[in-house]
C-alpha cells in the first residue's frame, strides 16, 4: 500500500539518538572506559577515512579532532547496493527515485575511534516498486 508523502527528500519517522550519545558519554567520563566507547572497527574507520564527510563538531572524546560522518542508506530496493555509504548530497535524487529506504547517520572520530549512531530516518516517494538488482 503506497505511503502518503508530500515530500520524499523531507525526513520522516526520525530517530535522534542525542539522549543516548549523551548517557555513553555521562557513562565514559565516570566511570573512565574509554575502551568500550572508542571502539570503532578498523573497516569502519578506513570507511570513514575514505568516504565520510568531515564535520565541524570536536571528538567529545579526546577533542582533538573535528568528527566524520557516515550515511548509511538501507532498502530491499537497492539490491546490491544495500547497506552502502552514500553522500548526503545523493539522498534528495534516490528519494525520488525509491519508495522508502532507511538513513543512518553515524558519527566517527578517525583519532580516537569514537563512533555512535547520530540519527535515524526514512525518505522517499512511497510508491511501491520492485527490488532492483541481483538476488531480489
Amino acid at each position: 500500500m503506497p505511503e502518503d508523502v508530500a515530500d520524499p527528500t523531507k525526513p520522516r519517522h526520525v530517530i535522534d539518538y542525542a539522549l543516548q550519545r549523551r548517557a555513553t558519554l555521562k557513562g565514559l567520563f565516570r566511570q573512565g572506559l574509554r575502551d568500550d566507547v572508542c571502539d570503532a572497527d578498523p573497516m569502519l574507520l578506513r570507511t570513514a577515512k575514505y568516504h565520510g564527510e568531515p564535520s565541524q563538531i570536536s571528538c567529545p572524546v579526546c577533542r582533538r579532532a573535528k568528527l566524520t560522518h557516515l550515511t548509511y542508506t538501507f532498502s530491499p530496493e537497492f539490491g546490491e547496493t544495500d547497506g552502502r555509504v552514500r553522500a548526503t548530497k545523493e539522498l534528495p535524487s534516490l528519494a525520488v527515485e525509491y519508495s522508502a529506504f532507511r538513513v543512518y547517520v553515524v558519527e566517527v572520530c578517525e583519532d580516537c575511534g569514537w563512533n555512535h549512531l547520530v540519527l535515524s530516518y526514512v525518505l522517499g516517494d512511497g510508491v511501491p516498486r520492485r527490488r532492483t538488482g541481483t538476488g531480489g
